[in-house]
């Protein structure tokens, strides 16, 4: 602290043909304001990535991969960058939906009583028709869920599910196809709470002996986490998703490197806003972790942050 005031601001300076890699270097280096924790967030990953003796957690909500964002996260996957992936269900959704049928674009101002009557639903400002998302989930998931069954599956972990659909899919732009071609755990912890959990309980109505173990989920974070002589996450937004991956992180008396990307306030005490210094009083994140928070929305700063980060690795 003594010595941060010795640090020049720096301007920002264009050249020819700038990288979003060199843009988000001299955000850090222009000292102001959300702009400076981009920059540290970048700086952070890339040293927590590098980390051979970290077990790194990927957090994130659902409704980024009802956009082009959903590209950056099935990439992660597919570099194998996390070790592990904690989701909400309806990632799930988006992920499979997106497979089969189209979103479409549309503004947050629309007139949704017009849109319900035309069956489109609007997620902020995509336009998601009704036959790209319930319909073509159950047309398509039932099947699937039937070819599971006659496996012999009957007790899966969320992350054996997800896999299994997974290994059923030809799509390379999709998140699970990637999950379970380089094994690369997905956890849901929530796994009920979206359309793809709508599947399984209509699925359970005729095979009662077929549903989600979320306890063998539970252990198996439990040895991820304690068998770690470091961990790291990059939390996006907030919900059970961030709360599930601080929650375990807690048992080995925190997160070594935490970077938190969220629009959410603190000043309503929600989950979903609180800053990491909160986590560090419940033992989540530990005192002198590698932090920081980044009050931005994940559209437009996970791009620049992961080209950045790349440039790095």
């Amino acid at each position: 602290m003594d010595m941060a005031w010795k640090r020049p601001v720096e301007d920002f300076r264009f050249g020819k043909g700038i990288s979003a890699a060199g843009l988000v270097a001299q955000m850090e280096a222009a000292g102001g304001f959300g702009g400076k924790h981009l920059g540290q967030g970048v700086d952070i990953i890339a040293d927590m990535l590098r980390d051979e003796g970290s077990v790194n957690f990927l957090s994130f909500p659902a409704c980024i991969n009802a956009t082009g964002t959903r590209g950056i996260i099935k990439d992660m996957v597919k570099r194998k960058l996390f070790d592990v992936v904690i989701t909400t269900c309806g990632t799930l959704d988006h992920d499979l939906a997106r497979i089969w049928k189209k979103y479409y674009h549309g503004e947050f101002e629309l007139d949704d009583a017009v849109l319900r009557d035309r069956g489109i639903n609007r997620l902020g400002n995509v336009l998601v028709p009704n036959e790209s998302y319930g319909i073509v989930l159950e047309r398509r998931l039932q099947p699937m869920f039937r070819d599971i069954y006659k496996s012999g599956m009957r007790r899966p972990s969320t992350r054996e599910l997800i896999w299994a659909v997974g290994e059923r899919l030809r799509d390379e732009d999709s998140i699970l196809y990637w999950a379970a071609r380089n094994k690369v755990p997905i956890f849901v912890p929530g796994i009920t709470d979206g359309a793809f959990g709508c599947q399984l309980w209509m699925f359970y109505q005729e095979h009662k002996d077929f549903s989600p173990d979320i306890l063998a989920d539970e252990q198996e974070l439990s040895g991820l986490v304690m068998g770690a002589k470091r961990s790291g996450a990059l939390i996006i937004g907030g919900g059970i998703s961030k709360h599930h991956t601080i929650w375990w992180n807690q048992f080995k008396d925190g997160l070594d490197y935490a970077v938190y990307l969220t629009t959410a306030m603190e000043q309503d005490g929600s989950l979903s806003g609180a800053r990491v210094r909160e986590a560090v009083s419940w033992g989540k994140v530990k005192p002198r972790a590698r932090q920081v928070n980044i009050d931005a929305d994940a559209t437009v700063a996970l791009p620049l942050m992961y080209a950045a980060v790349l440039s790095k690795l």
